[in-house]
């Protein structure tokens, strides 16, 4: 009698595979599944098919086909791909040094698709990721929110919209950051918030002027890239994405986003505890870093680990981010261990690196939890998610397995340095016999 258990060539042919590509469903069966969405599952069964999750749940709610392909994957945990918020992979950059104001500047026009950071965000379990310009600006430009597919040019790892465009936000600041004493940039917080203000009234015009055309192109005003990327963030269409550390600042953005009423989510607060019902009550998103190690910027003095837990506390949905390369994006899952350590919930710091960042992001109908009809992202861990031993084995984007430690070339960039993995740089590694010796301890587990 035929099993549709699958022996140890006929698995790794097929895990060599997208799912999207397989025609039959596959079913990862006895691990413990973390959903998100609902109660933990002990002896899960995860069943994906073309990209998309099937099901979710134990043998009992779930029936498995004679077509299926069952995976016994006994003794590890499934949990959702994880979200970053925030991060600096791919040397996306924004605005330049001619003025604080930039919005149609793109990270999509200055990402490099093989930066190796991508691949070690893989190996942390990030599945999508907001790409950011900088914070030296007041509008640094548009973000890109990414799927960390595999990928040989960065149209491979985008999110198109209804209309074709990349899905992404726009990248806006305060604070010291953007500050100068000479030049075209902002001298002080109150000049600052004034020059927003004066753009945001600006694009209010131009779409004024665009509705009473009536699409008549002779009477259209002449197209302004800043202004349309200011006219869709007024319109809801974008999310401003706001680096802001001390109080006052905060405060600032809440205000300005209130008198324009456009989306925002706050990133960073280092100062959030201190005004955590305020935020609360604006209904404002935070995407927080926790770090072990803080220090080097003034107005971000007063980072508390306990943050999360004030901000959740107070009803605020609450993620977590990397900024990398201020942490890196492997060791993403203790930025949750960091923050329940600090008073956070367990449930409340998982959500952290899945769904409130999928919120963050407008993106929670596609990603964030393991429910039937989102994409198939999603990651196998050796154990607990919270524990510093616990090692994420494989990553899944949409079906397709993107790193794999047991794979060499991928258990070089879980463990290695900077460079790890990345044949362009002179690294121990990478070249000659110290290739060898290097894959031959890591088949040992010595490394």
């Amino acid at each position: 009698m035929p099993s549709r258990f699958l022996g140890v060539g006929a698995l790794l042919a097929l895990l060599t595979l997208p799912l999207s590509a397989q025609e039959n469903p596959v079913a990862f069966t006895g691990a413990q599944i973390i959903p998100i969405a609902g109660t933990p599952l002990d002896n899960g069964i995860l069943l994906v098919q073309h990209g998309r999750i099937i099901a979710v749940g134990d043998a009992a709610t779930v029936r498995l086909a004679a077509d299926v392909q069952v995976v016994d994957v006994s003794g590890k945990v499934i949990m959702p791909g994880l979200i970053d918020s925030h991060s600096h992979i791919g040397g996306g950059s924004g605005g330049d040094g001619s003025g604080p104001i930039q919005p149609d500047t793109r990270v999509l026009d200055s990402f490099d698709v093989r930066d190796t950071r991508l691949q070690k965000a893989r190996a942390g379990g990030i599945t999508t990721v907001n790409v950011m310009p900088g914070s030296g600006h007041l509008i640094s430009g548009q973000t890109l929110y990414l799927k960390l597919r595999s990928a040989r040019i960065i149209d491979d790892l985008l999110i198109p919209l209804a209309d074709g465009s990349p899905a992404g936000g726009l990248k806006m600041a305060n604070g010291t950051n953007s500050i100068r004493e000479t030049g075209p940039f902002p001298g002080t917080r109150g000049k600052s918030a004034a020059l927003v203000r004066e753009q945001y009234i600006k694009a209010q015009e131009y779409l004024a002027k665009i509705g009473r055309a009536q699409g008549d192109p002779e009477k259209m005003p002449a197209r302004d890239l800043s202004l349309e990327m200011l006219g869709q963030v007024l319109q809801g269409k974008r999310i401003a994405q706001h680096h802001t550390h001390r109080h006052d600042d905060i405060l600032t953005v809440l205000r300005l986003a209130r008198e324009f009423g456009y989306k925002i989510a706050l990133h960073h607060v280092s100062d959030g505890w201190k005004i955590a019902p305020e935020i609360a009550a604006a209904g404002v998103p935070c995407s927080i870093i926790v770090l072990d190690s803080p220090g080097g910027k003034l107005e971000a003095r007063d980072v508390d680990f306990r943050t999360g837990a004030h901000l959740e506390k107070a009803g605020v949905t609450v993620g977590f981010h990397t900024d990398d390369g201020v942490t890196d994006s492997r060791l993403f899952l203790r930025s949750a261990a960091l923050a329940v350590r600090g008073g956070m919930t367990r449930d409340g710091a998982l959500r952290g690196v899945t769904l409130a960042n999928a919120k963050i992001l407008g993106l929670e109908d596609r990603t964030g939890t393991l429910e039937p009809g989102k994409d198939a992202d999603f990651i196998i861990l050796s154990g607990d998610p919270l524990s510093v031993y616990t090692q994420v084995e494989q990553t899944w984007v949409e079906g397709q397995k993107v790193f794999d430690f047991s794979d060499p070339q991928d258990r070089l960039y879980a463990l290695g340095g900077v460079g790890a993995g990345d044949p362009r740089r002179a690294q121990l590694c990478c070249y000659g016999n110290a290739w060898d010796l290097i894959i031959a301890a890591n088949q040992g587990g010595s490394q």
